[in-house]
């Protein structure tokens, strides 16, 4: 019998074992691999939803404090900018009372179609956003999760200015994934001003789009310029730093996720090893009289070795097979099924699937050593008499 069948033998020794050892590092690898996509994953979230050429102009004091609405125009005359938008949060709640069901926003329709034009909207619904008063444009995965089509009427509560709008569904972003709605920003200062308010004087948040990505930053430093000493100074940022800022907590979430994978690592470390010394106990007997007839303690070091690095291998592939196959799976599925939100963002890269190997291999080499080489070195007469 070859080296290579008398490992694999020795791997059939106690199937059983085998099996829920080589399972327990499987699904081990699994995590740890869907655990290391998150922080790509989230970086490709970023990078898809935002785009190279929009800047978000806010209020220097924070996004909490709002910028006077006549900056829009000033805005739109700056060198370099191809369009504003002026948007305002809704907070919309749709069968849930006091509760915002999706991202809605009041815009204004006739400059929205030319900041976002990535959102590919039909023109022709766009022209109807601005035709219509009480229009609303909505995101695909929150038309299909309610089952709403173009020219239906929905009412939607707001959340921050305690009254509710009667809303005619005139276009669609197609995005399979997309929860948002925008409303036009005249509809919602007649309402306000209809209750006896003064109507929308300020904007939080004012979108812009340069005509070229190579004057974005002239334009963020312009613009700040231009509200320089006055009431309400601005400070502008890129849209992937404005994503980024608001997901800063998942940031944090990132970093604990990571400790977590070394966690796995370390438990998955313990249970091979725990394994691999139950097996060298077990078989005693065999390997004393492996050395009786002949075999060098390198051999058999080599062959108990071999063993554990071959399960933790073959397993942690499996695990690592078994993880790409499924983030394959949640992205084909999110483009129908927008409940998945996030999860459809991530992917197994090369680079987790080089670091999920490696780990495994780690796994069977340190799980394996110590036991091995304890195996090896005890003298056989010792070894007989533990065993008989």
């Amino acid at each position: 019998m070859s080296y290579v069948g008398l490992m694999l033998a020795n791997l059939r020794h106690n199937p059983l074992r085998t099996a829920l050892t080589g399972g327990a590092i499987m699904l081990g690898e699994v995590l740890v691999c869907l655990l290391l996509t998150m922080p790509a994953g989230l970086d490709n979230i970023l990078e898809n939803a935002s785009s190279d050429l929009r800047i978000a102009v806010l209020n220097k004091a924070g996004v909490a404090y709002a910028l006077p609405y006549a900056f829009t125009r000033k805005v739109r005359d700056v060198d370099g900018v191809a369009a504003a938008v002026a948007t305002m949060w809704f907070g919309g709640s749709f069968e849930q009372e006091g509760e915002v069901t999706f991202p809605s926003f009041a815009v204004e329709a006739e400059h929205v179609g030319a900041v976002f034009p990535d959102y590919d909207v039909a023109p022709a619904q766009l022209a109807d956003f601005r035709r219509y008063r009480d229009g609303a444009v909505v995101g695909r995965g929150t038309m299909r999760k309610y089952g709403w089509k173009i020219g239906d009427r929905v009412t939607l509560r707001s959340t921050l200015w305690a009254l509710a709008l009667d809303l005619r569904i005139v276009g669609e972003m197609p995005d399979a994934r997309s929860p948002l709605l925008w409303l036009q920003w005249t509809y919602l200062d007649e309402a306000l001003k209809a209750r006896g308010g003064s109507g929308l004087g300020i904007v939080p948040t004012i979108w812009v789009r340069a005509r070229d990505a190579d004057r974005v930053t002239a334009i963020m430093r312009d613009i700040d310029a231009m509200s320089r000493n006055s009431d309400a100074e601005t400070a502008c940022e890129s849209e992937q730093s404005y994503f980024t800022t608001f997901l800063g907590s998942l940031k944090g979430l990132m970093r604990v996720m990571l400790i977590v994978t070394g966690l796995i690592a370390l438990c998955i470390v313990c249970i091979a090893a725990n394994t691999t010394s139950m097996a060298v106990r077990e078989r005693a007997g065999e390997i004393a009289i492996l050395k009786a007839i002949g075999f060098r303690r390198r051999t058999v070091f080599a062959l108990l070795f071999a063993e554990a690095v071959a399960l933790a291998t073959l397993a942690g592939s499996a695990g690592v097979a078994l993880a790409v196959g499924l983030t394959r799976l949640l992205g084909a599925s999110a483009g129908w099924n927008p409940s998945l939100g996030l999860m459809g963002s991530f992917v197994v890269t090369a680079p987790v699937i080089v670091q999920a190997l490696a780990l495994a291999l780690l796994v069977g080499m340190i799980a394996g050593a110590v036991p091995s080489w304890a195996a090896a070195r005890k003298p056989v007469a010792q070894a007989l008499h533990e065993v008989f």
